[in-house]
């Protein structure tokens, strides 16, 4: 039986805050040799991976915000608190994104994908975050949270069955959705009186 550790955050990822610059309208830039600028809007829900951004920031810009690269995990840090991506490119991160970045290279990215995504670590940031109204993540607090930690084969394997479930919950939904579309083609068709 594999032997499960736990460690915190802050012990497997270096984590830091994303910065803006300000004002930001001042570093936004057309130039397609612009830095990638990392919205929110950038991380779609339900998608592990963030590889284009639809804004960029100039260079000047870079030294006032936090550099991310491939490889990288970022988490939203406020409103929707908690949403964990990973870098699939370069760029820079403003200030409602926590950068955690790996220490070590004994780390599944997708274990840890699952594991920042999974509704135990959400509830734990959940009951740690700040604000009444609007829930808050900061550096001590991600860095205080504990999670298990295998070793990088049990991580791997963990990965792999939570992948084969997203793709068949994928497949699923789809299919849920054809079938939808198909008894509202149907039910169209026989309240016209065309079956």
């Amino acid at each position: 039986m594999t032997n499960y550790t736990s460690k915190k955050l802050g012990e497997i990822f270096e984590i830091a805050r994303g910065g803006s610059p300000r004002p930001i309208s001042k570093f936004i830039t057309e130039d397609p040799d612009g830095i990638n600028w990392v919205m929110i809007g950038d991380g779609v829900e339900g998608s592990k991976y963030i590889s284009e951004t639809k804004k960029k920031i100039i260079q000047d810009g870079v030294k006032r915000s936090r550099r991310v690269k491939p490889g990288d995990f970022i988490l939203s840090n406020s409103m929707s608190f908690g949403r964990p991506y990973i870098m699939e490119t370069d760029g820079c991160i403003h200030d409602g994104w926590l950068l955690l970045r790996p220490r070590t290279n004994d780390i599944s990215t997708d274990y840890f994908y699952y594991l920042l995504g999974s509704e135990a670590i959400y509830q734990k940031f959940k009951l740690l975050a700040g604000g009444s109204t609007v829930k808050n993540l900061n550096i001590d607090l991600v860095s205080n949270v504990e999670v298990p930690y295998p070793d990088l084969s049990t991580q791997q394997e963990i990965a792999a069955r939570l992948d084969d479930v997203s793709r068949l919950k994928k497949q699923y939904l789809e299919g849920a959705f054809l079938t939808a579309e198909l008894l509202e083609a149907i039910a169209a068709d026989v309240f016209k009186g065309n079956i």
